[in-house]
C-alpha cells in the first residue's frame, strides 16, 4: 500500500497541471465574440468522456466501500481512490470548461451528480454493493469490480495514446496508464489475499 500512497501523490501533483495545458491547448477567436474559446481535440474529447465515465463508477463503488468494507486493505484503498477520482473528476471538468478557474481546489462530484451520471454498467455495480451484506463477499465483489473498471480505464488510456494528439495530454495520459497499471497489480494482490481469508 505504500507504493500506492506514493503513486497517488505523485500523480496527485502532476494532475493539477491538466488545466494549465488546457489552457496551452491551440484556440480560436470566435469571429461574433471575439472571445478565445479552447479548442479540445476530437480524441482529446473522447478520451476525457471515457475516462469521466469510467471514473465515476470507481468513485461511487468507492465510496460504498468505505462505509461497508471490513478489510483494512481494501477500505484503505477505496480511500485512495475516491481522492484520486474527485481529482480526476475535477480536472477533468476544468480541461473541457475554460470558465472554471483553476484554483488548485478539488470540488468533488456530490453523490447526485455522480448517480446521475453513471452509465448502465456503473449502475449496476453500485446497486450490486448497496444490496450486498458488509464482510468478505462484499470486500471481494468491491475489489473484482475496481479490477473491471481499471481494466475499462486502462484501454481508454491505451486507445488515447495510439489516436491522441496533444503532447501534453499525451504525457499526462502516461502518467495515468502507469497510476492504473499499479492499482491493478495492487487490486489482484488483494483478491488473492480476500480469497485465502
Amino acid at each position: 500500500m505504500r507504493r500506492l500512497a506514493l503513486s497517488a501523490v505523485a500523480l496527485a501533483f502532476a494532475l493539477p497541471t491538466l488545466p494549465a495545458i488546457a489552457q496551452n491547448a491551440p484556440s480560436t477567436v470566435s469571429e461574433k465574440t471575439g472571445n478565445k474559446a479552447a479548442i479540445m481535440g476530437e480524441a482529446e474529447a473522447r478520451h476525457a468522456a471515457d475516462t469521466t465515465t469510467a471514473g465515476l463508477m470507481a468513485l461511487e463503488t468507492s465510496r460504498i466501500a468505505l462505509k461497508r468494507a471490513q478489510n483494512p486493505k481494501v477500505k484503505e484503498f477505496a480511500q485512495l481512490e475516491v481522492a484520486e477520482q474527485e481529482t480526476i473528476a475535477d480536472v477533468l471538468k476544468s480541461m473541457r470548461d475554460q470558465s472554471v478557474p483553476a484554483s488548485g481546489q478539488v470540488k468533488a462530484p456530490s453523490a447526485e451528480v455522480v448517480q446521475t451520471n453513471l452509465d448502465a454498467k456503473g449502475k449496476a455495480m453500485a446497486e450490486k454493493l448497496q444490496k450486498a451484506e458488509a464482510g468478505a463477499a462484499f470486500d471481494r465483489d468491491y475489489v473484482q469490480g475496481q479490477i473491471e473498471g481499471h481494466n475499462q480505464l486502462l484501454e481508454i488510456q491505451e486507445t488515447y495514446l495510439k489516436t491522441g494528439k496533444d503532447r501534453e495530454n499525451l504525457n499526462v495520459t502516461k502518467l495515468m496508464r502507469g497510476q492504473i497499471k499499479e492499482h491493478l497489480t495492487l487490486l489482484q494482490d488483494m483478491l488473492k489475499q480476500l480469497g485465502r481469508s
